[in-house]
């Protein structure tokens, strides 16, 4: 039996990785049973029909993503019949945001088959063994998490009521929303968990399941396809490298902006100054951030070629130069390590819903097309086939004798929360526990003006931004898990106090 330390976002999470450890599993199959578990019952803040990017690395060997990222939709239709049926929804989340939610806004999922294509590279347990937890679960009622509830308190009437099966898992008769540890149980969704564990992935695609969600989605007035879904396939990519100090960062590679977003800021901060947050110290990493996101939405968002834009990026970080030019969405994470020091991070999104759950499923579908803030071509993104930008980052840092995994929800502010978490553990030396619960900032770019979004406790220092400060500890900041194995002292594990987390040293 191998030992593997999880962090993930529910201990119920980590106990069903755990289970999955006492079957045979390694980190990989262990990270893919916790992914599996709170993709499918964490309800409002990812689904199974969204995006995943899986990030590995084993020892010896060079470390690889697994794109499972979202996909524009519309193989074999005529342009007159795609970008139709998104209506438009306002939600206070995050200082107020803008979205497109209904069938129009779906696009192809990609989760599962990032899922299936890492376990076959690097799993050892059975492939029902990462679904027998997360099928129990479903079946008998998993507790609403305050996390869920918070965000279904703000979308719940605007974008999940256009399902009365999953409204009502979610609502009483009344349409009050069930209170936080409420039982839910999600009509029909243990039964499709139950047959993709009994068939495989390819009933997602190919399947009757495929049908049901293409034909749903159709039906509304959206673009997805059987095509879209039987031509989807997860893409194995060499992982993007940073080296920073005796550390090497391998994290999520372009067509993904998120890796490139956390290499650039990680070099700029290299040469860092400080073993601790000062005011300077703030000054400088929200100089960086400035940099870095404005750099992202001039060039990288529209970019046509974006790893010529990402390579730029990157250089510029590394030789000083972004600094002196450049001065003016819902996730869920789970991270594993073992000790024959295999790394696995695994990020998972479904935006912020489209409310769409073809019937007799179980499945909320993503409204990956109409998330503005990172897709700005909306419905009229082309061709159909093309990966959507992602902020997803999955990251996984080597060093002798050490392997460290981390990730972290959080929309744009994923690559933020990462970045001071990276140099608050290899830079500033804190803590595993203190590095991730450390207050944080993070730069917003979404709207027409920059403003500073802050933590309490911080020494901010003066600033030409309007800034607002949380009355404290944030989930719209991320909510970093990560797990370390060091051949000398063994393992340590720790999840972000923003969001319920799960944490376990899996096999012991």
């Amino acid at each position: 039996m191998t030992k593997v330390a999880v962090a993930t976002t529910s201990q119920l999470a980590a106990d069903g990785a755990n289970e999955v450890a006492r079957r045979g599993g390694n980190a990989v199959d262990c990270a893919l049973a916790a992914a599996l578990f709170t993709i499918n019952t964490e309800p409002g803040v990812c689904a199974l029909g969204g995006s995943a990017f899986v990030t590995v690395w084993e020892p010896g060997e060079d470390p690889v993503t697994i794109d499972g990222n979202v996909a524009i939709p519309g193989r074999g239709l005529p342009r007159a019949e795609r970008g139709h049926a998104a209506p438009g929804v306002a939600l206070d989340y995050g200082g107020g945001i803008r979205t497109l939610a209904g069938p129009g806004s779906v696009a192809v999922p990609g989760t599962l088959a990032a899922i299936d294509r890492a376990w076959q590279l690097f799993g050892n347990a059975r492939w029902q063994d990462l679904f027998d937890p997360v099928i129990a679960a479903t079946r008998n009622g998993f507790p609403l998490s305050s996390a869920c509830h918070y965000y279904l308190g703000l979308a719940g009437e605007q974008i999940f009521a256009r399902s009365d099966d999953g409204f009502f898992a979610l609502h009483h008769a009344d349409r009050s929303l069930r209170d936080v540890g409420s039982l839910i149980v999600v009509p029909h969704l243990a039964d499709t968990l139950s047959g993709i564990a009994e068939e495989g992935a390819r009933l997602f695609y190919e399947g009757e399941l495929a049908r049901s969600i293409s034909g749903h989605v159709r039906d509304g007035g959206g673009s997805l396809t059987m095509q879209d879904l039987k031509e989807y396939s997860a893409i194995e990519r060499p992982s993007l490298t940073v080296d920073i100090g005796a550390w090497t960062i391998a994290s999520n590679p372009v067509p993904a902006v998120g890796g490139t977003m956390l290499a650039a800021m990680l070099l700029a901060c290299a040469d860092l100054p400080y073993d601790r947050w000062t005011s300077d110290a703030l000054a400088r990493l929200i100089h960086v951030q400035r940099a870095a996101l404005g750099y992202r939405k001039r060039r990288l968002d529209l970019a046509d070629d974006v790893g010529a834009e990402a390579a730029e990026l990157l250089a510029r970080a590394a030789s000083g130069q972004l600094l002196s030019q450049w001065t003016s969405a819902s996730t869920v994470h789970t991270s594993a390590v073992d000790e024959n020091g295999v790394g696995c991070a695994v990020t998972a999104s479904s935006g912020y819903g489209s409310g769409e759950m073809p019937g007799g499923t179980g499945l909320w579908l993503n409204n990956c097309l109409g998330e503005l803030e990172l897709n700005r071509r909306g419905l009229a993104a082309d061709p159909p086939g093309e990966r959507l930008p992602s902020n997803m980052a999955p990251s996984i840092a080597r060093r002798k004798g050490r392997v460290l995994a981390a990730g972290s929800p959080g929309a744009d502010r994923i690559t933020t929360a990462l970045h001071q978490f990276f140099v608050n553990i290899l830079q500033m030396e804190m803590s595993l526990e203190d590095a991730i619960a450390h207050p944080r900032v993070h730069v917003d770019t979404s709207g027409e003006a920059e403003r500073l979004m802050a933590e309490p406790g911080l020494a901010l220092p003066e600033v030409d931004l309007p800034v607002t400060v949380s009355s404290d500890l944030n989930m719209y900041f991320g909510g970093i898990g990560a797990t370390l194995v060091d051949s000398d002292s063994g393992f340590q594990v720790a999840s972000d106090p923003r969001r319920e987390g799960g944490i376990a040293i899996c096999g012991a």
